[in-house]
């Protein structure tokens, strides 16, 4: 059984997803607004007779009803409002993911739980002191959008289908992140011998804004390829594909670094993380990845450290 907690836009479009998949057979939305969980239920148990899809939906506002879940789908949490700064985006979203840590914990301990909500590696960090699993089953998504987001761009300058390029992008989920072209590929040869130095930044500067480009241009934030994303991680995990994928995962002397979640590539099977991919980074690349490091340090700063630990 897959429960996902949080059925706004991402929770919604990702159990969406699923239905093509069919990874499984029992989807269970969790929320804690009264009737939205059901109502998206009803309508995916629709969308799945009209496909003869062999997925069943329930929407809860129970925690209680994820019990026996294999794989929890985090997507709860505020978006940041007008006003509002960063800290007290951390600090309240922590406080959400906290309390779902709790209840992940009691009713589904042998999950494994992927998460969303952002600052995201801040968050998944949170989640996993909070839960206190094995660092394999605790997944921060983001590395399969920022990857993939910057293969679409680099396939439109290069002329190729963004599924030929074996995309990077290391480090921070968010504005400091690192994509690397000149570790992407396309059939074993790197992305920079296809591409000028202005197209290089170019691919770079649209990777990054991606996020914001589309909240600036509809209101919010994005859901269908965050959705595809989770639903790829998925299929991995649940078919145990093993198949690699860029995640936020905890590191422990990967990459020289120690006690933080940041980006970078990784085999997900049905034990979760199966492996963590270390990439050799020349000195200008380790830089900037330990600077992406460091701002995932910041953002970890402004998490009361009730929530730390």
């Amino acid at each position: 059984m897959i429960t996902i907690i949080g059925s706004g836009r991402v929770g919604a479009t990702t159990a969406f997803a699923l239905l093509f998949f069919e990874v499984d057979n029992e989807v269970v939305l969790i929320d804690v607004i009264k009737n939205l969980p059901q109502g998206e239920a009803v309508d995916l148990n629709h969308a799945a007779a009209i496909l003869g899809k062999s997925v069943r939906y329930r929407g809860s506002n129970d925690y209680k009803d994820m019990e026996g879940s294999d794989l929890v789908i985090v997507t709860a949490g505020l978006a940041r409002k007008p006003g509002m700064t960063r800290e007290e985006l951390a600090g309240k979203n922590a406080e959400i993911v906290a309390s779902i840590a709790e209840q992940i914990k009691r009713y589904a301990p042998n999950s494994i739980v992927i998460i969303t909500t952002n600052p995201l590696d801040a968050m998944v960090y949170v989640l996993y002191k909070k839960l206190g699993f094995p660092r394999n089953r605790v997944i921060g998504f983001s590395g399969v959008l920022d990857s993939n987001r910057m293969a679409y761009y680099a396939s439109l300058l290069v002329g190729i289908a963004p599924e030929s390029i074996i995309p990077v992008v290391l480090g921070q989920h968010g504005e400091n992140m690192y994509p690397v072209p000149e570790a992407s590929f396309i059939y074993g040869k790197p992305l920079t011998e296809f591409i000028t130095k202005e197209q290089y930044d170019d691919i770079v500067k649209k990777t990054v804004q991606a996020g914001a480009e589309i909240t600036s241009l509809r209101g919010f934030s994005s859901n269908w390829g965050p959705a595809a994303g989770l639903a790829m991680m998925v299929d991995s995990i649940k078919r145990d594909r093993k198949r690699v994928f860029e995640a936020s995962v905890y590191l422990d002397g990967e990459y020289g670094v120690r006690d933080v979640f940041a980006e970078v590539p990784v085999v997900l099977g049905k034990n979760g993380v199966e492996k963590i991919i270390e990439l050799k980074l020349n000195d200008e690349q380790r830089k900037k990845f330990l600077d992406s490091v460091e701002a995932i340090k910041r953002n970890l700063a402004q998490v009361p450290p009730q929530f730390l630990s």
